[in-house]
């Protein structure tokens, strides 16, 4: 759906299987990383991944619910749940992205291998900013 519906996909990962991250779960996760070339801006491309999610039967139910750290903080933790698919914008171009809605580079990215491992087959070698940490 992603070569569909918002650009040429370039790379696909093997598939990277893992526990659950940040929550328990009786069921394992499947990984993969594509690498598209599309001209949907940021927003845009998150809009459509979104729209994805949707036609593959995530619904808000499935969303990651962030609370705040302690009652008075403004930190807040994410609670996670099992969910059908879930689609990452890791990074886009060589841009940093920091709004309410989207943050990029992923901003655990580098924290989760089950991330990592996929994102590496797929990147050409110059694209990431941190390629020392790779």
């Amino acid at each position: 759906m992603i070569g569909e519906q918002i650009g040429t996909v370039e790379a696909q990962s093997a598939l990277y299987y893992s526990e659950p991250w940040g929550f328990e779960s009786e069921h394992g996760f499947v990984n993969a990383v594509v690498r598209i070339s599309t001209s949907f801006a940021p927003h845009r491309l998150l809009n459509a991944t979104q729209r994805i999610e949707r036609l593959l039967g995530k619904t808000v139910s499935h969303a990651t619910k962030r609370q705040p750290l302690t009652p008075n903080s403004s930190l807040l933790t994410p609670n996670y749940f099992d969910r059908p698919i879930d689609i990452d914008i890791l990074l886009y171009d060589d841009l940093t992205i920091d709004t309410p809605r989207l943050k990029v580079p992923h901003p655990l990215m580098q924290e989760r291998p089950f991330v990592m491992e996929p994102l590496k087959q797929v990147l050409k070698e110059k694209e990431h900013p941190a390629d020392a940490h790779l």
